[in-house]
């Protein structure tokens, strides 16, 4: 009964469904708001949750949102996770549904999640005598800015009872179609660091007199990077980025401070705790030996994202199996970051990626970018994805 009952949940989502997850999704498109501040958008997916006649709670976490649709039988109690934050960033893109907010934009897919698990959500909500056990819709807030939403929706008990938690993220380095998927470690550990360097502002002619603080900050760069590539096992990967400099105020004046920001990426919690005990002896000896005080602000952000095989293998098989020309890509290791991860330090699940890239160049632009797009044929693909892990675990 399971794949003709998940074939049919497929063929609703074309045709009932499908046009209003687009709707959807233009609708956060043109209404982004960012991390911490998303108070229309969680207003908007709590109102569409409570006309499905769903358990919600708002607000979970501070501004997360969670929905609970129980099945006529018992069973399994199975979390599915969208988040809705958005960026900082200036969309340029020239379509109908452009971002409205000036300097914000959904520049990640995050308004795609949502519009997906809404349509789960609305669909299955007219299934309840099918499904045996429980989903819970998790809605997060604020992936984008550590320390994000998910640890705050976790100590709120989303997670309360759930026995497996799989997430999405829409992909256009993927092509429409295609399925990612990574088994163990997938998505790297984030830290961000800041090093401010005061030194001794003066005349650009008379240099010994100064203590420069960007001739510092210059040197620093460059020693920050042996980190890497002298003190971390080769076989262990690691980043050290420095991302923005920033110094002086005028062509012949030695400037008195210098500021650092940068970011380390790491899998393995041994060398994420070697990097950061590096970094600050790096710092203090450059301090020491250029007479100059450096002051360091070191955030440790999301933990590594490690994929459970099992889930993994279940999200995979039951993906293959019900979606006719699903392509199943076996991803590398990457090192963005994603606070998913709390969520699999606490249940068993998965997070993978479905391809967003289609034909049409406005679709090829990485995420983060003012021109990011994607092709909406996915929105119903992350849908059926969803709906096809939910049969496996629901359905008899």
């Amino acid at each position: 009964m399971t794949e003709p009952l998940i074939a049919r949940w497929h063929e609703e989502i074309e045709d009932k469904l499908a046009d209003r997850i687009i709707g959807w999704r233009r609708y956060l498109h043109q209404r982004p708001e960012l991390s911490f501040e998303e108070k229309q958008t969680a207003a908007f997916i709590a109102a569409e949750l409570e006309k499905l006649e769903l358990e919600v709670r708002t607000n979970v976490g501070g501004g997360g949102v969670v929905g609970v649709l129980r099945g006529s039988h018992p069973g399994p109690t199975i979390a599915l996770r969208a988040d809705f934050d958005a960026l900082p960033i200036q969309d340029e893109k020239q379509t109908a549904y452009t971002s409205t907010v000036p300097g914000v934009m959904h520049a990640c897919g995050h308004d795609g999640h949502t519009a997906s698990l809404l349509g789960v959500a609305t669909l299955l909500s007219e299934q309840r005598e099918q499904l045996h056990g429980t989903l819970v819709f998790l809605f997060q807030h604020a992936e984008e800015k550590p320390p994000g939403g998910a640890q705050a929706m976790i100590a709120d008990g989303c997670l309360d009872g759930v026995d497996a938690v799989f997430g999405i993220h829409l992909a256009t380095d993927l092509p429409v179609g295609h399925f990612g998927f990574c088994s163990g470690s997938f998505m790297a550990a984030v830290d961000a660091f800041t090093l401010r360097v005061e030194g001794r502002g003066g005349h650009a002619a008379r240099p010994h007199e100064t203590v420069d603080s960007i001739a510092i900050a210059c040197g620093l760069v460059g020693q920050l990077q042996q980190i890497v590539s002298r003190r971390v096992n080769p076989l262990q990967p690691a980043v050290v980025s420095i991302g923005k400099i920033q110094g002086g105020t005028a062509f012949n004046v030695i400037a008195e401070k210098t500021l650092l920001e940068g970011t380390v990426r790491s899998f393995d919690p041994e060398v994420r705790d070697l990097v950061e005990q590096e970094l600050r002896t790096i710092a203090d000896g450059a301090a020491r030996a250029s007479h100059a005080a450096i002051h360091i602000d070191y955030l440790r952000g999301y933990p590594a994202l490690v994929n459970h095989d099992k889930e993994t293998s279940i999200a995979r098989d039951a993906i293959a199996g019900t979606i006719p020309g699903a392509v199943i890509t076996e991803l590398d290791r990457r090192m963005g970051a994603e606070d998913f991860a709390y969520y699999l330090q606490h249940k068993p699940g998965s997070f993978f990626q479905v391809g967003a890239r289609g034909t049409d160049e406005r679709t090829h632009y990485p995420h983060h970018h003012p021109r990011f797009d994607i092709d909406e044929r996915a929105l119903a693909l992350s849908a059926k994805a969803f709906l096809s892990i939910v049969g496996h675990y629901l359905t008899r």
